[in-house]
């Protein structure tokens, strides 16, 4: 591991320099705030440069977002820090496991699969993923959708992944009802309908609520 000077003298830094300065910060005469952090204290981080990175993207802003993947990526490298701390996994790991899946998802490459477009190329990758995660029915396959996801984003997986199956789901009727009428339980079925209605569509939810919000702004700023 390079020491704080031979770090600070680098001309043009690389991930191992960005490596060795967060073992730096997390060694004991590091960073004291570094130091205390947990993957459960800088969760919330690692969701927050995400969203930022999308904004720069959303604002097609190079400059921006050439800065948000950075902190993105010193999210991972310090998860992985962490983790290698305790011996769960390394950096090394990681990077490993994300080639190995990427190798194996695209046989079409590295194999003797045919994919001429990208319909085909999706197709083979959910099969694929199918098979590595090994889940039986479609209720495995919907409770593999990560959690964590807003809740726009994870109903679009739900709605697409039913629609593909030719499955609808058991949703309250709220015909003859006026939005101020609609209960708890409808309000969610009737905001579930929306989000599959959009991915049928073709739509992402999550984009037309976000497109409805800033014209919302924009109209109450004029």
């Amino acid at each position: 591991m390079k020491t704080p000077e031979e770090i600070k003298n680098i001309k043009q830094y690389r991930f191992e320099d960005l490596c060795d300065i967060m073992r730096l910060l997390r060694a004991e005469n590091g960073c004291p705030w570094d130091r205390e952090q947990t993957h459960t204290t800088i969760r919330n981080n690692m969701l927050e440069e995400a969203y930022e990175a999308a904004e720069a993207i959303d604002l097609d802003d190079p400059a921006l977002l050439c800065e948000e993947l950075g902190d993105v990526i010193l999210q991972a490298v310090f998860h992985a820090r962490i983790a290698e701390e305790s011996g769960r996994f390394s950096m090394d790991d990681v990077l490993n496991g994300i080639c190995e899946k990427l190798v194996v998802r695209h046989p079409h490459i590295f194999g003797d699969v045919k994919a001429d477009n990208a319909a085909e190329v999706l197709s083979n990758w959910d099969a694929i993923k199918q098979q590595t995660k090994k889940r039986k029915n479609v209720g495995e396959e919907l409770d593999g959708i990560c959690r964590a996801l807003p809740a726009l984003m994870r109903s679009e997986k739900i709605a697409s992944k039913l629609r593909k199956r030719s499955l609808s789901p058991q949703l309250q009727p709220v015909e003859g009802k006026t939005l101020s009428e609609l209960n708890e339980n409808e309000i969610g079925d009737a905001l579930f309908a929306l989000v599959s209605l959009a991915s049928e569509k073709g739509l992402s939810a999550e984009e037309l609520l976000q497109k409805t919000n800033e014209g919302i702004i924009r109209g109450v700023s004029k």
